[in-house]
Protein backbone atom coordinates (compact mmCIF):
# COMPACT_ATOMS: atom_id res chain seq x y z
CA UNK A 1 0.00 0.00 0.00
CA UNK A 2 2.74 2.22 0.77
CA UNK A 3 4.55 2.00 -2.41
CA UNK A 4 1.20 2.94 -4.44
CA UNK A 5 1.03 5.92 -1.76
CA UNK A 6 4.36 7.17 -2.98
CA UNK A 7 3.85 6.63 -6.41
CA UNK A 8 0.84 8.55 -6.42
CA UNK A 9 2.35 11.43 -4.94
CA UNK A 10 5.07 11.37 -7.38
CA UNK A 11 2.68 12.02 -10.14
CA UNK A 12 0.99 14.49 -8.34
CA UNK A 13 4.34 16.69 -7.54
CA UNK A 14 5.47 15.84 -11.58
CA UNK A 15 1.53 17.32 -12.81
CA UNK A 16 2.12 19.84 -10.06
CA UNK A 17 5.46 21.11 -11.35
CA UNK A 18 4.13 20.66 -15.34
CA UNK A 19 1.22 22.97 -14.25
CA UNK A 20 3.44 25.63 -12.69
CA UNK A 21 5.70 25.67 -15.78
CA UNK A 22 2.95 25.92 -17.88
CA UNK A 23 1.05 28.61 -15.82
CA UNK A 24 4.73 30.58 -15.26
CA UNK A 25 5.53 30.53 -19.23
CA UNK A 26 1.97 32.17 -19.93
CA UNK A 27 2.23 35.13 -17.28
CA UNK A 28 5.84 35.54 -19.09
CA UNK A 29 4.32 35.73 -22.39
CA UNK A 30 1.16 38.06 -21.19
CA UNK A 31 4.03 40.32 -19.63
CA UNK A 32 6.35 40.83 -22.42
CA UNK A 33 2.93 41.26 -24.68
CA UNK A 34 2.02 43.99 -22.49
CA UNK A 35 5.17 45.50 -22.77
CA UNK A 36 5.41 45.51 -26.07
CA UNK A 37 1.73 47.24 -26.13
CA UNK A 38 2.98 49.84 -23.68
CA UNK A 39 0.22 48.25 -21.84
CA UNK A 40 1.01 47.90 -17.43
CA UNK A 41 1.80 45.22 -15.79
CA UNK A 42 -0.92 44.97 -12.66
CA UNK A 43 -0.22 43.10 -9.52
CA UNK A 44 -1.54 42.60 -5.96
CA UNK A 45 0.37 42.36 -3.01
CA UNK A 46 -0.07 42.85 0.98
CA UNK A 47 -3.32 44.66 0.03
CA UNK A 48 -1.48 46.96 -2.63
CA UNK A 49 -1.95 47.53 -6.35
CA UNK A 50 1.33 47.38 -8.28
CA UNK A 51 1.93 49.10 -11.59
CA UNK A 52 4.83 48.61 -13.60
CA UNK A 53 4.49 50.62 -16.23
CA UNK A 54 6.15 50.27 -19.69
CA UNK A 55 8.79 52.33 -18.90
CA UNK A 56 9.83 50.66 -16.10
CA UNK A 57 8.30 52.91 -13.06
CA UNK A 58 6.82 51.10 -10.62
CA UNK A 59 3.41 52.38 -9.06
CA UNK A 60 2.19 51.37 -5.66
CA UNK A 61 -1.30 52.11 -4.31
CA UNK A 62 -3.76 50.76 -1.37
CA UNK A 63 -6.68 48.64 -2.55
CA UNK A 64 -9.39 50.35 -1.95
CA UNK A 65 -11.98 47.43 -1.87
CA UNK A 66 -10.72 46.17 1.70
Amino acid sequence: MKNKQKKISSEVYEKHFEFQRIGNSAVSKAQAENRQLGLPNVYSRDGKIIFEMPNGEVIVKKDETK
